[in-house]
């Protein structure tokens, strides 16, 4: 059924959050020239313009109101803390910035060795992703992750994120939620869960993570819908009977992985989904997706301590996908990210 509506309701928000975190940006970027921020790298492989980018972003942000017109699923996007909570959060991402820059100068990212429980995770995970205090185990990481995405993505990371929606909304049409299982691979702070909370009320839903902090986060965001079932796990070896899930999600988590612990993860949801379960991956864009953008992608890594993105970037996702037995069903790009469905093959 057609709800205009929503539709206009979903476009006048991202609208709003545009024009915010884009704001946010600009400030980031006084900030960080006032304390010193070296010129950035400049990428041999083309760059968008800024008008490409923008043409995108609004491309997006047009498909996700159309989404919500076609009743997808509701308008969504408030921000689950108050304005002023969320203040308090922008206030500390700026606070975390000088240290940030220093971290980036030194080319240093093991802040995260100070915290609790850094000796429980696995090597490769115990690093200041993003060079931002505490790496992934902070509580203050866990605080200001959300407002940083957002920040960098001009207030889309979210939209991004309900790209996945709309395979899975597909997916259970005419189906009982009840009775359908759905886990989200390393959930982070529990944005994409809280939006599959919104869009199905009584979908059975868990998510797994590696940080407590960031577990503490996602159940803060889940108020006061009905919870998920949140796990403190690897997802290296996912804590969940086999075939007991019908939809697993992966967002943002791949070009986080190395190689061969990407395919292990992949090896992992094929495990847990039910023959014919579907997967929905969402994750960068890589080399040659926009051949026009390429040279945003050769640049990501250097301003940000990301030391398997290169990888990622010209990693054969659909070779990884096959040979965990997760055939290819459909593919699109979403702004900035790669949407990829995949369907468990049965034998």
């Amino acid at each position: 059924m057609s709800n205009p509506l929503a539709m206009g309701a979903q476009l006048a928000t991202n609208a709003a959050r545009f024009g915010w975190f884009y704001g946010v940006n600009r400030l980031m970027e006084v900030q960080a020239r006032r304390f010193g921020q070296k010129p950035g790298y400049r990428p041999k492989r083309p760059v968008p313009t800024q008008q490409e980018l923008m043409v995108a972003l609004a491309n997006l942000f047009l498909a996700d109101a159309e989404a919500a017109r076609r009743g997808l699923y509701p308008p969504m996007d408030a921000e689950p803390q108050s304005f002023v909570q969320h203040v308090d959060r922008l206030r500390a991402m700026f606070d975390d910035l000088p240290g940030a820059l220093a971290r980036r100068a030194s080319e240093e990212a093991d802040s995260v060795r100070e915290e609790p429980g850094v000796d429980a995770v696995p090597d490769y995970y115990a690093q200041d992703f993003h060079f931002q205090s505490g790496g992934y185990l902070s509580e203050r990481s866990a605080r200001i992750y959300d407002v940083q995405v957002e920040t960098l993505f001009y207030g889309a990371a979210n939209a991004m994120r309900r790209a996945a929606l709309g395979p899975i909304a597909a997916e259970i049409a005419g189906r009982d939620q009840r009775k359908l299982a759905m886990l989200d691979v390393a959930c982070g702070t529990g944005r994409f869960l809280r939006q599959a909370r919104l869009a199905w009320p009584a979908l059975r839903l868990t998510g797994i993570d590696l940080s407590p902090a960031y577990l503490a986060e996602a159940a803060q965001h889940m108020r006061p819908l009905r919870p998920a079932c949140c796990i403190a796990g690897n997802v290296e070896a996912i804590p969940l009977a086999d075939a007991s899930q019908d939809i697993v999600t992966a967002i943002f988590l791949f070009h986080e992985l190395p190689p061969d612990v990407r395919r292990r993860v992949s090896a992992e949801m094929a495990r847990v989904l039910k023959p014919s379960g579907m997967l929905v991956f969402i994750d960068s864009l890589q080399m040659g997706d926009r051949p026009r953008w390429d040279g945003l992608l050769e640049a990501f890594p250097v301003r940000f301590h990301e030391p398997y993105f290169r990888q990622y970037a010209i990693d054969d996702l659909d070779a990884v996908f096959n040979e965990a037995g997760l055939a290819a069903e459909a593919q699109t790009l979403a702004f900035l990210s790669k949407v990829m469905v995949r369907r468990k093959v049965t034998v």
